[in-house]
């Protein structure tokens, strides 16, 4: 499990687009603070931040003419299984001129892309 760097977003070929934003799911469901090593700091940023990121991810998968279950534009909407969560969620998003999560610098960019050149995707 991993979030691309947000730089590689368009960038992605169909198999990683559509595995992005099946683990984003996964994520933002039963998948919410459960620790796993690669992703581990996401759960230190509020969970709007993971929202914000997954709406890049299906706009993409959009302007590519992937259909997108609407529930998923929705900030409250935590997956089939748990449905609506009606928290107050603040929506504390940055402009999408900046990255998202501190973690995505230069070095975590050549990381992904190294990652992607081991499975032979090249972009």
């Amino acid at each position: 499990m991993r979030l691309w760097h947000q730089n590689l977003i368009s960038l992605l070929p169909r198999q990683q687009l559509l595995g992005q934003h099946r683990e984003i799911c996964a994520l933002r469901g039963l998948g919410w603070n459960k620790k796993h090593s690669v992703v581990n700091y996401i759960f230190s940023y509020p969970y709007s931040y993971l929202y914000y990121f997954h709406m890049i991810v299906i706009e993409e998968m959009e302007y590519r003419g992937y259909v997108v279950d609407s529930n998923w534009k929705d900030i409250r909407y935590r997956g089939k299984k748990l449905g609506n969560d009606n928290s107050d969620f603040t929506l504390d998003i940055k402009p999408v001129s900046f990255i998202i999560y501190k973690e995505h610098n230069d070095k975590y960019l050549l990381e992904c892309i190294d990652n992607l050149k081991n499975k032979n995707v090249f972009l």
